[in-house]
């Protein structure tokens, strides 16, 4: 079951995490970065990725760098959770960036790696 938290389509290749992400604490704004050597994706750049991760953490602050990244050019074209947290939900609705909630067995049949294309319009969101 896919819910949708902010509407759009994006297409780009998956970028995934098995962690959460802090976008304040572990994310560069001006590279897209992930310079917390804790993350699976350490050294990654989550720059025109469709980003797949859990769900974040941290302050409400990181809505602000999800909205950094997309005014430098090095945000992802969308991101896919498990479940929404205010912090990613307000910073991709600032940001304009879709943001689409999947069921877990949704989120693990995700592979890195694998180009996608993402609809909110459509009857399949995502192919």
């Amino acid at each position: 079951m896919k819910k949708i938290i902010v509407k759009g389509k994006a297409k780009g290749v998956i970028l995934k995490s098995k962690n959460p992400i802090n976008f304040l604490g572990s994310v560069d704004k001006k590279s897209g970065v992930i310079h917390n050597e804790k993350y699976d994706i350490f050294n990654k750049s989550i720059k025109d990725s469709v980003f797949v991760f859990p769900h974040g953490v941290g302050s409400s602050v990181g809505a602000y760098t999800i909205f950094s990244l997309k005014s430098n050019n090095t945000a992802p074209v969308a991101m896919i959770c498990q479940k929404a947290d205010l912090t990613v939900a307000s910073g991709c609705a600032l940001a304009n960036i879709p943001m689409i909630i999947v069921s877990n067995d949704e989120f693990d049949s995700i592979e890195d790696g694998k180009e996608i294309q993402i609809d909110t319009e459509s009857e399949n969101i995502l192919n």
